[in-house]
This record gives structure tokens, C-alpha cells and sequence, in this order.
């Protein structure tokens, strides 16, 4: 089959990898019609991670069952499924709880499983043709049969979802005041799930105009950090207080202020200047134990200066973590069915498979308007 294989630092192509099979009574495989590129793949695409050459990637899955193992039960040739991008087991302590991003089976020494992702366990991702999903029975989410909602559906995978978990970390409510840091494909589902819960004021803080107009047409108030300090914009706005909750959608690879080099806990620091005392910040946003990119030792390490003096002072609390998909995604999809949403407004571009590369170079530089790529492997339905 084809699939989009990582080959080194900033270095994708399309070629021909060996079919996937039946390994377990409890496996499907997929034949993918839908798949997104991710700014976690980004992560690894430049090089920030210990991937090695040869992972396949992708982890935003949609396709048609197309072969069931022997053992699986409520599953059925032709079903219409979405992954979420957490590779869980349905029955170890941690996904009984809920916690399926953290499941301790799937990845024996680690808690989490995912495809394509480095150091997340033996699963091929779904940049591809077709894809292994085990534990079938309880990793697929069945969709309507057709096309209708296709762009919608596939951002169930992982975006919608971790973006709304944002907003579950920092306990959004309804009209609370919300700053939403990074306006990339996350931040605008997290401020676009602050919305659906009932946030009376969302600020989405970025750089990038394309993203910060995106925001501003689904309601949220850009703020653009390259004009001052962000914590200082939009304190003038909430008459001095400050936002009751805050979600970081950047992760550990955030800009200074004037965007001319990284400052990895400039987000988490800006959160606890932004966010009111007694406020929760939600962090969905990436941070890893080893980044061999890092502009310091301690950066390299993980290892980040947090002002958690500040933050104690102020009596906050934070959320961490990758997001539970199955935890949201049922509910989301029963959103987008009755028409309450529709987060495929992120998508920039329907690719076929064959231009990942170009996709790629293209997304990691945040150039032509490319927010959120999403390739269809078969053409079928590519635009």
C-alpha cells in the first residue's frame, strides 16, 4: 500500500510499505479516506523527537471496515468508523477509569498508546491506505454510512476532541471569560469548545493572521502577541481582572513574544499572569521529556522554568495531559449529526496522499493558508 513514511528531519514521502493484516482476533482493518496531518506530526517531522527513519506516520483516521478479526463482535464489513488517535485497550485500570489516552496495555512500560507516533507503541499510522485498529470493538466510533460530514468526522480522531479537553482541564463553564493560547488547529477547537460550553468571552492569542482571523469569524477576539504583551492586552479588556480560565493549545515549541526564538514556558508562565487568582488553566498543549531541539540544556530535558511561585501565590490550578478521546467523541459526533457543529472550518486543504510532502513543508512553515491538511488517500473524495 501507499502510506507517508518519515525518512529524517523535515523529510516525508509517499512510497509503497507492506499491507497491514490481521494480527489478533480483535483487529479490523480500515481502508482510510480521510486522514489529518497533525502539528504533533509536525513535532517529529522537524525532528524534535527521537523518531527514527521508517515510521509511517498518521493518527487521524477515518475509513470503511473492510476486514474483521474473528473475535470482534459489534463491528460489520462496510462500517463507516473514526479512531481516536489513543490506541486503548477498553479494560486495564486506567481506560475502565476513563483515561484511555493513558491505557497500560497497549504499550507495555508506557502509559498510552497511539498510531504513528514515536515511542507510542508498534502501531503504523494511517497516513496510508489502509490501517490495523485493535481492539477493534472498542476503538472504533461508527459513523452515518456515506460521505456527508467527512471533514467533520475526521477532526473526531484527535483535534475536536483534545481541544475541548482543554476546556474540561480548566473546567470551563458557562459565562466564563476564557484566553485561549495558540489559534493552530487545537487552540481553535478549544476556543471553539469554550464557545459550545458557554464561554461569554474567549481570546485567542496567536501570531499568525490567517489563524487569528479564523477565530474572530467563529466569535473569539484575537490577540496578537507580536503587538505587546498578551497577559497585559487582555487584562485591559477584562477590566484588570483577567480571564477565569485558561487553556495552553501550544505545548513546548511556544514563540517569544517577538517571534524571533522559542521560549518553551512562555505560554505556561503567560497563563498564570493572565489567568484571574483562583482561575484553572487546562494544558493540552504538548511538552515532552526529551527535545533534542531545545534552546537550553534544561529545554532538552523537559525541564522547563515555571513560575510556580507566581502560581501558588495565586491560588490556580492546572490540568494536564493528552486527551481522552472517547471520553468526548461520541458526544461531539451527536453534534455535528443535529448541525450544532461543524469544527471542520479549521480545514485549509483536501489533499490526496501522493502531495503529503509538499503539504507538509508547507503546514510546518504556516504559509498559503495552511491550517489543517487533510489527505485522501484513494482520491476519492479529494477536492
Amino acid at each position: 500500500m501507499k502510506a507517508v513514511v518519515y525518512e529524517k528531519p523535515f523529510s516525508v514521502t509517499v512510497r509503497d510499505v507492506d499491507d497491514p493484516r490481521i494480527q489478533h482476533p480483535n483487529d479490523v482493518l480500515v481502508r482510510v479516506t480521510s486522514t489529518a496531518i497533525c502539528g504533533s506530526d509536525l513535532h517529529m517531522y522537524e525532528g524534535r523527537t527521537a523518531a527514527e527513519s521508517g515510521i509511517v506516520f498518521g493518527h487521524e483516521n477515518l475509513g470503511i471496515v473492510e476486514e474483521i478479526g474473528t473475535g470482534v463482535t459489534s463491528l460489520s464489513k462496510g462500517d463507516r468508523v473514526v479512531m481516536p488517535f489513543n490506541v486503548a485497550c477498553g479494560f486495564c485500570k486506567n481506560c475502565l477509569a476513563g483515561k484511555t489516552g493513558f491505557c497500560l496495555t497497549v504499550n507495555p512500560g508506557f502509559a498510552g498508546g497511539a498510531y504513528g507516533y514515536v515511542a507510542m507503541g508498534p502501531y503504523k499510522g494511517g497516513q496510508a491506505e489502509l490501517l490495523r485498529v485493535p481492539f477493534a470493538d472498542f476503538n472504533c466510533l461508527k459513523l452515518p454510512p456515506g460521505e456527508e460530514f467527512e471533514t467533520d468526522f475526521v477532526l473526531l480522531a484527535d483535534i475536536f476532541p483534545t481541544g475541548y479537553h482543554g476546556c474540561e482541564l480548566a473546567q470551563v463553564s458557562p459565562g466564563e471569560s476564557v484566553a485561549v493560547f495558540g489559534a493552530g488547529p487545537v487552540g481553535l477547537m478549544a476556543a471553539y469548545s469554550a464557545l459550545l460550553r458557554g464561554a461569554a468571552k474567549v481570546f485567542s492569542v496567536d501570531r499568525v493572521p490567517e489563524r487569528l482571523a479564523k477565530a474572530e469569524q467563529i466569535g473569539a477576539i484575537p490577540i496578537d502577541f507580536t503587538k505587546g504583551d498578551p497577559a497585559a492586552q487582555i487584562k485591559e479588556q477584562t477590566g484588570g481582572e483577567g480571564t477565569d480560565k485558561g487553556v495552553d493549545a501550544v505545548g513546548y515549541q511556544a514563540q517569544a513574544h517577538d517571534a524571533s526564538h522559542e521560549e518553551p514556558a512562555i505560554v505556561l508562565n503567560e497563563l498564570v499572569e493572565t489567568v484571574r487568582p483562583t482561575g484553572m488553566h487546562g494544558v493540552p498543549g504538548l511538552y515532552v521529556p526529551s527535545d533534542p531541539g531545545g534552546p537550553d540544556e534544561h529545554a532538552k530535558h523537559g525541564q522547563l522554568l515555571v513560575s510556580i511561585g507566581r502560581m501558588f501565590e495565586k491560588g490556580q490550578r492546572m490540568g494536564t495531559g493528552q486527551c481522552n478521546v472517547k471520553q468526548y467523541n461520541r458526544q461531539l459526533r451527536d453534534l455535528i449529526i443535529a448541525g450544532r457543529a461543524k469544527p471542520s472550518f479549521v480545514v485549509s486543504h483536501e489533499l490526496p496522499l501522493e502531495d503529503a510532502p509538499r503539504a507538509y513543508e508547507k503546514f510546518d512553515q504556516r504559509i498559503e493558508g495552511y491550517t489543517k491538511v487533510v489527505l485522501h488517500p484513494g482520491h476519492a473524495l479529494a477536492a
